[in-house]
């Protein structure tokens, strides 16, 4: 149980680490936090509702997620085969594109939310 337990802490360490790495080494991410940030107190100052706030949290979490995800495939790639190479380059663009289809979703989801506030 114990050996479980000491497990379970390294990896909560490790998460955080990689969490922390990828908030302050990656420009994009930056940008993906920065939007949060303005987007949180967006939400405090138009008074969402509940349901809002949750659908909005879940978004901004799947973006950092999937900008993570990218940023691994993007290393993975730079490390496997450093120079250029076209099938690296189309894998890294359909990492790229899978953060695109989120943020156009967040985009969406931040109308729904803040539009009809203004209207």
């Amino acid at each position: 149980m114990i050996d479980f337990i000491t497990k379970r802490i390294k990896s909560v360490k490790y998460a955080f680490k990689g969490a922390y790495l990828l908030v302050t080494t990656e420009a994009s991410v930056k940008v993906q936090a920065f939007i949060a940030i303005v987007m949180t107190i967006a939400g405090f100052a138009f008074d969402i509702s509940r349901i809002e706030w949750i659908i909005q949290i879940f978004t901004i979490a799947l973006i950092m997620s999937i900008e993570g995800l990218n940023t691994a495939v993007e290393k993975i790639a730079d490390f496997i085969h450093p120079e250029h190479h076209q099938k690296i380059g189309f894998i890294k663009d359909i990492a790229a594109g899978a953060v695109f289809i989120t943020a156009i979703a967040a985009i969406i989801i931040g109308c729904f939310i803040y539009l009809p506030k203004f209207f």
